[in-house]
């Protein structure tokens, strides 16, 4: 009797100890402790861009779950959708036709951005300026426009003077091109927060990203700076994975956030529901790694070289 509760004992022991059940004991941990998780919010209004010119790299799935997970957090934030093909809109559940007013409005015919902006389902505290597909003809629209550059920032400066509760962030997604688009992005933020998926190529066309950033610093927008890189598509079994994440924090130690988001089925699955995986499974693997990236995000604040440089950008 002694040895088959003995054999019990060690065949348990063996299930507790799988692959598997040390998984999903960390990930019940981690949601346990973002339960209990207390931020101070930014008194002054965050404006990142997220931007990569490498394609493929998650940066819309990045912006629209980090700015629902700072939702929940109880962040006031607002998308603005960048990208004409409109994907950040439809993962916000907000509606983007091409009757729809749109960011191209605000750049094209100077709307005020309060005229387009809409409340997501998700939450009274995410709202998006939608794309619509007008907005891919706008880089050829905006080359004859007076101030072509800040169209977008003085939109922005204008709505958020005129709000009576102010917003914590304003996260603007980017088309993958360095276009007037994307130029108005980096004029209208004051950080660059950029994606990149622990893969083959992972730093292909960073350096021309990077380049851009001085080019509009020097000539733009001084205080712009990359305050936040995110490893996303992580996949711990594979050593390949392993090593993308080494060779980017050796090169972005202070920029580099310690959270990864894993491969996830939900969180791919979730645009096709007009929602981010925070609404669609936020129990999920997928959802834990953003409201932990988002967490993050808030606790850091600017990083001290960040705001270093910002600093000496504006003198």
């Amino acid at each position: 009797m002694e040895h088959s509760e003995r054999a019990q004992h060690t065949a348990s022991a063996s299930l507790d100890d799988t692959p598997l059940a040390r998984e999903l004991a960390d990930l019940s941990a981690r949601r346990r402790a973002l339960e209990g998780v207390d931020v101070d919010l930014p008194v002054d209004t965050r404006i990142m861009t997220v931007s990569n010119q490498k394609g493929g790299v998650g940066k819309t799935t990045t912006t629209v779950n980090i700015a629902a997970a700072l939702a929940s957090l109880g962040a006031k934030v607002l998308v603005v959708d960048l990208d004409p093909q409109g994907n950040a809109s439809t993962a916000l559940g907000v509606v983007h036709t091409a009757e729809t007013p749109s960011v191209y409005d605000v750049l094209i015919d100077e709307f005020p951005l309060a005229d387009i902006v809409q409340q997501s389902p998700e939450s009274p505290r995410l709202l998006c300026a939608p794309s619509t597909i007008h907005l891919a003809g706008a880089e050829i629209e905006l080359v004859s426009q007076v101030a072509r550059e800040h169209r977008l920032r003085s939109a922005l400066d204008d709505f958020l003077a005129s709000q009576e509760e102010p917003f914590h962030f304003v996260i603007i997604d980017c088309p993958p091109s360095l276009g007037l688009l994307t130029i108005n992005a980096f004029a209208a933020a004051d950080e660059v927060f950029i994606p990149i998926q622990c893969e083959y190529y992972a730093l292909e066309g960073l350096s021309q990203l990077l380049g851009s950033v001085r080019m509009i610093q020097k000539h733009l927008n001084p205080p712009l700076h990359v305050s936040t890189i995110l490893l996303t598509m992580y996949d711990g079994r594979t050593k390949l994975a392993q090593q993308v994440a080494e060779e980017v924090r050796s090169h972005f130690a202070d920029q580099v956030l310690r959270t990864v988001i894993p491969r996830s089925v939900r969180v791919s699955e979730a645009p096709s529901f007009g929602q981010t995986v925070i609404a669609y499974d936020g129990q999920s693997a997928g959802a834990i790694a953003y409201r932990e990236a988002a967490v993050e995000i808030t606790r850091r604040g600017v990083p001290a070289p960040a705001r270093t440089a910002q600093q000496e950008g504006a003198s």
